[in-house]
């Protein structure tokens, strides 16, 4: 076993001068003889990004998995995590390896597994792998290689999650350079939108910036959604799996209000629950209970809000960096079908009407969060500390309640809350608020990380 491989929140991710084609090829043995020990022998899917050595390190453990008897289909290009997910769906495939360091800058990359059901793979099924770990073999039958066409069959499903209708609305599309590209925006165009395309060309260094589609890399759609009197802007992450929005007065939509409002949309004709993590936001919740619907709680990681959705039939999920998924679709967050429908519900009201409204009924929520440096092996201390600390007030209100889902998140009566949680992708611990406004928030901020740093 490479001490060096360790699958995190979502995979494995590294530096290049970790991320090496030799490990890279131990995952690919891995994968093999977990799905052969698992009496699985149908063929896999090898995905990748749009980073310079994807397609490299795909065509690598496509070999390792064909040297083990496996028939691998590999992508004619390029291609977002969905399409990749919902192929292993569509086409009963055993499993998909997806090479990806999504919103990671240019020097990362990464590799994620990804199961029969389409879903994030649980830790049961990384601790799998990670325990699987050897050099390649190449001791048996060959199976085939085969280069495929994985879009269209996603498109297809994707305009029957949504049934859009995007006539007359006008959509800036932001890739950032990444695998979104000539994917996002065909599907929106073809469903009537009028598309102008931003970053839309393959760039293996993403123009200089990391893939993120943050509001720090977001100012350029912003300026476009003006200058061309759009009614929507959207962006996908490096690997299109998480989508932000922008909207002609708000700017760019902080991702609760966009969850929000889409659920809020759903609901108009569609019934069920909601999933979100345990850092995203109770507007959630305001609009369940307005419309007599339940909210299930996970910790932090789509891999959560995924077999939340399945166990209880969720009609959305979601989770406050920008990944969503629908009921009738895979459980998987997909930045690809969420652009889809959020045109679809921009086009029949106006994104920013709707976001009034949702807090004109339920009340503003302003949510924001802070990172503290704390090194990986200091995490689970640091934690199990504040646990034997939580205060009985904190910024001048009592803490009513304190769950434990992920970390330790503390409600206080006026509504408020604070998270903190470890960080499953880089040494630091996260602090997380939201309340009415955005002083609250900022005092509430502040008063979290100072009961952080008192326990480093």
């Amino acid at each position: 076993m490479d001490d060096a491989i360790s699958f995190g929140t979502d995979g494995w991710r590294a530096r290049l001068e970790t991320f090496t084609d030799d490990r890279v090829r131990m995952v690919g043995q891995a994968v093999a003889d977990y799905l052969d020990d698992a009496g699985r022998d149908a063929p896999v899917a090898v995905g990748y990004d749009a980073r310079e050595t994807s397609e490299g390190f795909a065509e690598s453990l496509a070999d390792v998995l064909a040297a083990n008897g496996f028939d691998v289909l590999l992508p004619q290009r390029d291609c977002p995590t969905p399409v990749v997910a919902w192929a292993v769906v569509d086409r009963d495939l055993a499993g998909a390896l997806m090479v990806t360091a999504s919103h990671n800058p240019p020097e990362y990359n990464g590799v994620k597994f990804i199961p029969d059901d389409g879903a994030p793979a649980l830790p049961a099924v990384t601790d799998a792998i990670e325990a699987r770990l050897a050099e390649p073999r190449d001791d048996g039958p060959r199976g085939s290689t085969d280069r495929v066409d994985l879009v269209d069959a996603h498109a297809a499903q994707a305009r029957s999650v949504t049934d859009a209708d995007c006539s007359g609305l006008t959509v800036v599309y932001d890739a950032i350079h990444g695998s979104g590209r000539g994917v996002t925006d065909a599907l929106l165009e073809g469903a009537g939108a009028t598309v102008i395309r931003r970053r839309c060309e393959r760039d293996a260094d993403f123009g200089g910036v990391s893939p993120e589609p943050s509001a720090d890399n977001l100012g350029g759609l912003v300026d476009a959604v003006e200058t061309h009197d759009a009614d929507l802007g959207i962006a996908n992450d490096g690997d299109a799996d998480r989508i932000a929005v922008v909207t002609p007065e708000r700017g760019f939509l902080d991702e609760n209000l966009f969850f929000a409002a889409v659920y809020d949309a759903l609901l108009e004709d569609r019934s069920g629950p909601a999933v979100r993590t345990v850092s995203t936001t109770f507007l959630i919740d305001r609009i369940a209970e307005a419309r007599g619907e339940d909210v299930f709680e996970t910790a932090v990681g789509f891999k959560w809000v995924a077999q939340a959705m399945v166990d209880h039939d969720a009609l959305m999920g979601g989770e406050e960096s920008g990944g969503f998924t629908v009921r009738g679709h895979i459980p998987q967050k997909d930045g690809v079908t969420m652009a889809l429908l959020a045109a679809d519900v921009a086009a029949a009201e106006p994104m920013d009407h709707r976001v009034d409204r949702l807090l004109d009924t339920h009340g503003d929520i302003v949510a924001d969060k802070v990172s503290v440096d704390c090194p990986d092996d200091r995490k689970a201390g640091v934690i199990a500390s504040l646990g034997d600390a939580i205060p009985d007030r904190l910024a001048g209100h009592a803490v009513e309640d304190v769950v434990t889902v992920d970390g330790f998140k503390l409600l206080l009566d006026d509504g408020s809350w604070v998270l903190v949680r470890p960080s499953g992708t880089e040494p630091k611990l996260r602090v997380y608020a939201e309340a009415g406004s955005r002083a609250r928030v900022d005092e509430l901020l502040d008063a979290g990380r100072d009961l952080v740093e008192a326990h480093l």
